[in-house]
């Protein structure tokens, strides 16, 4: 724990001096690995110790595997077909066996509450151990890196809310340091969304909105649907020194609920339902071509759920008060930003100013090098 705590201190001036210089290393969001990929992960956890007591409780159930890998593929072929009972105990057999990416699979299923199988305990552990083992894994080269940027963040949720079964209390200053260390050295969008909102929501630690606003429109400007839909909200309310801003705010709400993925569309489509119902129609027409604008900048390709088994589209129709329906909005198919390929473009500025066709002015420049 303490070689773990020196660890985090170091790596956190690195990622603040990188963060100041505004040169985020650029990380894809997790997806599954190929199959390729899963053979280099597996190969290199295998057979490096085990994990000792992190899944008691879940599912016991006695089986043998040929080797670790073996227990891996057959773990992961139950959950893609959706036996996440059959799966737990292939995938437990090759997690005790160190296998990296059977460690982060299972701490997935067991801390989805969800399901009848969740165990926050042994997730947790499970996290615990991929944080505290691969804290310094290369963030560009490494492909376990945004695997274990995931783990810090689940991680910090844990430890920012407790977890009384293994007698954790809840401690924000060090959630922070955890979601700092995925945000800030793995340039993870998932810990830099969460790091915002407890800036500017004061969620234990001291507020510091001019940073919760700068990862806001960084993140928004990628094209992350949350943070687009809560910047919009900021600008809808008029929040955080932000001056209230309608047109904004309906053009940027919009943009998120095409970008949205199928898991986030629920609460930001009530967040447009509320925008949208609290605007004239011809303040509509007026943000058409700010609307438009934002679209092609900030829109995110659609991306295909995880092994197929995204969940289901929201189909409820809405109204507002008056009666007036809620246009559906389908889900984006634009070009990601910067190119086909998602990649950033080689020179991306943050300083926003007052144009219709900028995003936010929180005196922040921020000059992204090539990638690599």
């Amino acid at each position: 724990m303490q070689m773990f705590e020196a660890m985090i201190i170091v790596r956190r001036a690195v990622g603040l001096a990188v963060a100041a210089a505004g040169m985020l290393l650029a990380l894809p969001p997790i997806a599954g690995p190929s199959v390729a990929q899963q053979g280099n992960l597996v190969r290199q956890g295998a057979g490096q110790g085990a994990v000792q007591g992190a899944v008691q409780g879940s599912g016991q159930r006695s089986a043998s595997f040929k080797s670790p890998e073996a227990a891996f593929e057959q773990g992961m072929g139950s959950w893609r077909g959706g036996y996440i009972e059959q799966a737990i105990p292939a995938l437990r057999y090759a997690a005790d066996h160190d296998v990296f990416l059977a460690q982060f699979y299972l701490a997935r299923i067991l801390s989805d509450s969800s399901t009848p199988y969740t165990d926050h305990s042994g997730a947790y552990h499970l996290y615990r151990k991929i944080a505290h083992d691969h804290a310094n894994v290369d963030p560009d080269d490494d492909q376990r890196a945004a695997f274990v940027a995931k783990a810090l963040t689940a991680l910090a949720g844990y430890v920012r809310t407790g977890l009384p079964q293994v007698n954790l209390r809840p401690d924000p200053v060090r959630a922070v340091e955890y979601l700092r260390h995925a945000a800030q050295f793995f340039n993870d969008e998932e810990a830099q969304f969460d790091l915002a909102k407890i800036y500017l929501h004061a969620d234990g630690i001291p507020q510091d909105a001019r940073s919760g606003l700068h990862f806001l429109s960084v993140l928004t400007q990628r094209g992350h649907a949350g943070a687009q839909a809560f910047l919009a909200d900021i600008y809808w309310r008029g929040r955080y020194g932000i001056k209230r801003d309608q047109l904004r705010a309906f053009a940027l709400v919009t943009v998120a609920v095409e970008n949205a993925p199928e898991g986030e569309r629920v609460w930001i489509e009530d967040m447009y339902h509320n925008i949208f119902c609290g605007l004239s129609t011809g303040t509509r027409s007026q943000a058409e071509g700010m609307v438009a604008d934002w679209r092609q900048k900030y829109g995110r390709a659609l991306s295909t759920p995880r092994y197929g088994l995204g969940a289901l589209p929201p189909q409820a129709q809405r109204t507002c008060s008056s009666g007036e329906p809620v246009p559906v909005l389908p889900p984006a198919r634009t070009q990601a930003p910067g190119g086909a390929s998602g990649a950033p473009a080689s020179s991306a500025t943050s300083t926003i100013g007052s144009g219709a066709g900028k995003m936010l002015d929180i005196g922040v420049t921020r000059t992204e090098p090539p990638r690599r």
